[in-house]
């Protein structure tokens, strides 16, 4: 598929009159533009299937175990049917009755990870990774002297192609809240381009349940007070969102206005890893319980494989029941934990201790800890540079 660029701007940026009254606006600090690059691998796991095995190609195919498990990611092929990430694999047999379940490999995704990070490097070495498949690039200042964040993005886009037979999306911004919400609009192999400019009036249009930081639940709360879109946001004044969010008001209130302030940190000191889930509905059964545990390891492992190959020795399993009740349990090891099978073995350990479940389970959550490498933040302060995108 062709790629789609979308430039929202003059490649100038705002004019300085723009940038004064955006910082004017209550609980919006001023800060220094930065350029930024979130790159988005497409369908990454069933991608690198398809294209390691020409028989899946142009197929639905679904990467994660068929039989009580669940789907850990899905090709396009399989999305227009329905079928997604986290989705039962019973629930997405049903929706694609074609649908071709393979096995991962977290070697080979680690793999092309590395080469995909080593092609980062060539242009800053300002990079924050997410997970195996998506990271953050500060090109502000670019080590090719290139310029433009744009033609960065197009640059790094088209040696992915070339080197890895794969493709990535990106979006390019003024702050990493703009940038990952942009790489999102044109996929798959798309380039969304968000000037400050068009920062606020593209939020605006957005829905909230979209925005990093906001979860289910606090969409749900959103919208039983009628906020929907950015646009709903951005008309509720700082003091009715830290009366009903809290800290989290204020940051919030910035979201709405396209403002973020987060540094892309390419050397972060990581104490652990982990994820965890909230039901739709409490769960009981332990077959249904292990499944939903099998899914988080997973997230959990694809995480530690995008940190360069941190170890760790403590799992720690953490459950929720219906009343809110939490308990944790973790079992530390004398050596690093061996991989993925290793890390859920010890985790349905811990999670069948405490069953049969007394009572309803809501959430249960899965964290690597005493991690073997302890990362500095090295990220130099940013300058006050205004440069085009």
């Amino acid at each position: 598929m062709p790629s789609t660029t979308i430039r929202s701007i003059c490649e100038h940026g705002a004019p300085a009159s723009h940038r004064r009254r955006s910082g004017l606006e209550r609980g919006v600090n001023s800060a220094p533009l930065r350029k930024i690059i979130h790159v988005d691998m497409d369908a990454f796991y069933a991608s690198v299937e398809q294209r390691d095995d020409p028989e899946l190609r142009g197929k639905p195919v679904a990467v994660g175990g068929q039989i009580r498990g669940v789907v850990a990611a899905a090709s396009y092929e399989a999305r227009r049917f329905g079928v997604r990430s986290a989705m039962p694999s019973v629930t997405a047999k049903r929706r694609c009755p074609d649908l071709i379940f393979v096995k991962p490999r977290f070697d080979a995704y680690r793999e092309v990870s590395h080469q995909i990070r080593a092609i980062f490097a060539d242009y800053t070495p300002h990079i924050e990774p997410l997970s195996l498949d998506e990271a953050y690039l500060d090109v502000t200042e670019d080590l090719k002297g290139i310029g433009i964040a744009t033609r960065i993005a197009e640059e790094i886009r088209a040696r992915i192609r070339a080197e890895t037979g794969l493709t990535a999306s990106a979006g390019v911004s003024y702050n990493k809240f703009i940038a990952k919400l942009a790489s999102d609009q044109n996929k798959p192999d798309g380039l969304c381009v968000i000037t400050p400019a068009k920062g606020p009036a593209f939020v605006a249009t957005l829905p909230v349940k979209r925005f990093h930081g906001i979860g289910p639940k606090t969409a749900e709360k959103m919208a039983r007070l009628g906020i929907e879109t950015g646009a709903d946001l951005r008309a509720m004044s700082l003091d009715f969102l830290a009366h009903n969010f809290g800290s989290a008001g204020e940051y919030y209130f910035n979201l709405a206005r396209g403002v973020c302030h987060r540094q892309v940190r390419a050397n972060r000191e990581r104490k652990s890893i982990g994820a965890e889930d909230t039901f739709f509905e409490d769960l009981r059964e332990e077959s249904a319980l292990i499944a939903e545990l099998e899914r988080i390891a997973t997230t959990v492992w694809s995480r530690i494989g995008g940190k360069g190959g941190i170890q760790g020795r403590t799992v720690t399993l953490k459950v929720k029941y219906q009343d809110f009740q939490i308990l944790t349990r973790c079992r530390s090891l004398t050596r690093p934990v061996s991989g993925r099978a290793e890390f859920l073995e010890i985790g349905v350990a811990l999670l069948k201790a405490l069953l049969p479940a007394c009572k309803g389970i809501r959430l249960l959550g899965l964290t690597l800890s005493n991690l073997g490498e302890e990362n500095r933040d090295t990220t130099p302060a940013p300058a006050e540079l205004v440069l085009p995108l």
